[in-house]
């Protein structure tokens, strides 16, 4: 069994199948999957499709890449305010676990530093405030991310599509995050990854897709991601390690729960012997 940790599942991409690929998805042993939001337009989106589809879940941020739009709509206090009401409104749904995706992108041109590092300093203020954990986007912005993090005292969440160095990798591990790794990791090229897929505590890594984006290295140029990948790419996380699937599925299970605890009172009751023990 495995949980995707990151999958735009919301996305347009899905809107003629999303029903059909889910369903692959679970057939292939995808049991839980968590959808991030990436700004206000969405956050009623993601929440639906994580109603609608069991075992999804859902979470609510501001991604650093939607900054400039949404600043272009509405001041950035009121943009703030709306997530915190989501927020606020969302604390009952079992099915809300964590605030994402949120953090710094040092790649994308056009992005204003300043302004994202207001809106990621903002939203882990609002993480701490309501004790959840973290789904946070780190390129080319790891040490930067690593910073703001330790100035608000976030302990708990996950640097989604991790590519960081080895020290930051530790860094990261040590404040009690865990990482995220996917379709990069299928690359051979990726060597990088692949080492620190290898080297990092079993207990700090996770697994994701980010689809319909990172698609691993079987699928054709251009053709989106789906959730029903992950099991393959799972394949390929346990060779990397040297361990069997199995060991790989209950250690990724234990993790995805340690690292969104709300996730757990729902699926702890469904597979009580996978959640029981804590890595």
């Amino acid at each position: 069994m495995w949980i995707d940790t990151h999958t735009h599942f919301d996305a347009p991409d899905f809107n003629d199948s999303r029903t059909q690929d889910w369903a692959r998805a679970r057939s292939l042993g995808v049991t839980a999957q968590v959808i991030p939001a990436v700004a206000p337009f969405n956050f009623a989106t993601v929440r639906e499709v994580a109603q609608a589809h069991a075992g999804s879940f859902y979470a609510l941020g501001i991604h650093p890449m939607y900054v400039m739009g949404v600043v272009a709509q509405m001041s950035r206090e009121q943009a703030i305010s709306t997530l915190r009401a989501a927020i606020v409104s969302s604390l009952a749904d079992e099915r809300f676990v964590a605030i994402g995706e949120i953090g710094l992108d040092g790649f994308v041109p056009d992005l204003d530093w300043d302004t994202q590092v207001w809106f990621l300093r903002e939203q882990l203020k609002l993480a701490r405030e309501f004790d959840l954990p973290v789904l946070l986007h780190v390129r080319r912005a790891v040490d930067p991310v690593g910073k703001y993090l330790r100035e608000l005292g976030i302990k708990n969440g996950i640097a989604h599509a991790f590519n960081g160095s080895d020290v930051q990798a530790d860094v990261f591990v040590t404040m009690g995050l865990h990482l995220g790794f996917g379709g990069t990791l299928t690359y051979e090229r990726s060597r990088q990854i692949r080492r620190l897929a290898a080297r990092v505590p079993l207990g700090s890594v996770v697994i994701e897709t980010d689809a319909p984006d990172i698609p691993p290295e079987w699928l054709a140029e251009g053709e989106p991601n789906h959730s029903f990948e992950l099991p393959r790419m799972a394949q390929v996380l346990a060779e990397v390690r040297g361990m069997s699937e199995v060991d790989l599925a209950q250690a990724l299970w234990r993790n995805s729960l340690n690292a969104l605890p709300r996730m757990r009172a729902v699926l702890g009751a469904v597979f009580p012997e996978q959640s029981a023990v804590e890595a």
